[in-house]
C-alpha cells in the first residue's frame, strides 16, 4: 500500500507545477508586454521631440531668411542714399547695425534646438552681412562732403532740388525721378550721350519706346523708368542703377549696384560688384556685361569695375523667399547672346 501513495498525490504534485509555470509564463508575459510598451512610448516621445524640432527649425529658418532680406534691401539702398540724400547714411547705417545685432539675437535664442550646420550657415550669414556694412560704411561716409559739393553744383544748375529716391516704396504710382539731365518722352530714336569730361552726376531715362540709348563714360547713378523695346548700353556706373518698369528690352549695364523692378521679358548683360537685386519682375534672363568702346578700360578703373566679379548670374529675387531657384529669372543660355556689343565714342 506504502508503494501506491506517490502514484496518489502525483496528480496534486503535477497540477501544483502547471500552477506555478503558468504564474512565471504570465509574469514573463507581462514584463516583455511592460517592456513592449515602455519601448513603443520611447519611441513615440522621440517621434514627437523630432517633430516639434523639425517644425521649430523651420519657422527659425523662415524668420532669419525674411530678416536677411530685409537687411539686404537696406543694404543694397545705401548707394542710392549717398546719391540722393547723404544726410541720412549714417542713420541709415544705425539701422542696418540695429537689424543685424536683432539677427544674432534670433540665432543666440534658438540654438538650443538647431542643428549644428545651421548654426554654422547662420553666424556665417551674419558675418558676411556685418562686413558688407562696414565696407560700405568705410566707402560711403567719407565721400558725404564730396557728394555734398555734387548736390550743391546741382542746385545752381537746376532751380528746384531732386527730391530723394526711397526704393524701399518705390511703386509704378508714386515712382519719382531726380531732376537730372537725361533723355525723356522718345520714341523710335537712336539717344546718344557722350559723359567723359563733363559734370554730370545723374543720368535719368524716361518715358522711351523702341529705342537705342548709348551712354559713353563715366557717371554717379542713373535711373530708368518706364521703358519698352529699347536697347540700353551704358558705360560704367560709379555707385547704383535703379531700373523701374520695363518690358521687352535689352540692358548692358556696368555698376556697383543694380535694382530692377517691375521688369518683364528683359535681358541683362551685367558687371556688377554686389549681387543684382529684382523685384516684382519675371522672365528676365541674365549675361556678363558685352560692351566696348574706346577708352572703356580707363572707364572701369575709376569706376572700380575693371575685375569681372561673376556676379551678373548671382541675382537675388527679393520676392522669393524659397531655398530652390526664382523661376522668374535665368542665365541667358549662351547660344541666345549677343555678341561683343561696339559703339563709337561719339557726343550727342
Amino acid at each position: 500500500m506504502e508503494e501506491d501513495r506517490p502514484h496518489t498525490n502525483l496528480p496534486t504534485k503535477t497540477l501544483g507545477l502547471d500552477a506555478d509555470l503558468q504564474k512565471k509564463h504570465q509574469a514573463m508575459l507581462d514584463r516583455l508586454s511592460n517592456r513592449h510598451q515602455a519601448r513603443l512610448d520611447t519611441s513615440l516621445a522621440r517621434r514627437s521631440d523630432s517633430a516639434n524640432s523639425s517644425e521649430s527649425t523651420s519657422s527659425f529658418l523662415s524668420r532669419f531668411s525674411a530678416s536677411k532680406q530685409s537687411i539686404d534691401s537696406q543694404l543694397a539702398d545705401s548707394r542710392l542714399i549717398a546719391t540722393s540724400d547723404p544726410s541720412r547714411l549714417r542713420s541709415h547705417f544705425a539701422n542696418i547695425s540695429s537689424s543685424i545685432s536683432d539677427l544674432e539675437k534670433l540665432v543666440a535664442g534658438n540654438s538650443y534646438f538647431l542643428p549644428s550646420y545651421e548654426v554654422r550657415s547662420s553666424l556665417k550669414t551674419i558675418s558676411d552681412l556685418k562686413q558688407n556694412l562696414e565696407i560700405l560704411n568705410s566707402e560711403l561716409i567719407p565721400k558725404k562732403k564730396f557728394s555734398f559739393k555734387n548736390k550743391a553744383t546741382a542746385k545752381k544748375e537746376l532751380p528746384k532740388e531732386p527730391e530723394p529716391i526711397k526704393p524701399d516704396t518705390v511703386s509704378v504710382s508714386n515712382f519719382k525721378l531726380p531732376n537730372s539731365p537725361g533723355f525723356r518722352n522718345k520714341t523710335n530714336e537712336t539717344l546718344v550721350k557722350k559723359l567723359r569730361g563733363t559734370e554730370i552726376g545723374e543720368f535719368t531715362l524716361s518715358d522711351l519706346e523702341s529705342c537705342e540709348v548709348r551712354l559713353i563714360g563715366c557717371c554717379n547713378a542713373v535711373f530708368m523708368n518706364r521703358l519698352k523695346n529699347c536697347k540700353v548700353y551704358m558705360g560704367p556706373v560709379i555707385g547704383s542703377i535703379l531700373i523701374e518698369e520695363v518690358e521687352g528690352c535689352v540692358f548692358v549695364l556696368a555698376s556697383h549696384q543694380i535694382r530692377i523692378h517691375l521688369a518683364k521679358s528683359c535681358d541683362f548683360y551685367l558687371r556688377v560688384r554686389s549681387r543684382p537685386i529684382i523685384e516684382d519682375s519675371n522672365v528676365v534672363r541674365f549675361a556678363p556685361y558685352c560692351l566696348d568702346y574706346e577708352g572703356i578700360e580707363m572707364d572701369l578703373e575709376k569706376a572700380g569695375l575693371s575685375e569681372e566679379t561673376g556676379n551678373w548670374g548671382n541675382v537675388d529675387d527679393f520676392k522669393w523667399l524659397r531655398a530652390v531657384q526664382s523661376p522668374n529669372w535665368c542665365v541667358l543660355p549662351e547660344n541666345e547672346r549677343v555678341g561683343k556689343v561696339r559703339t563709337e565714342d561719339i557726343g550727342s
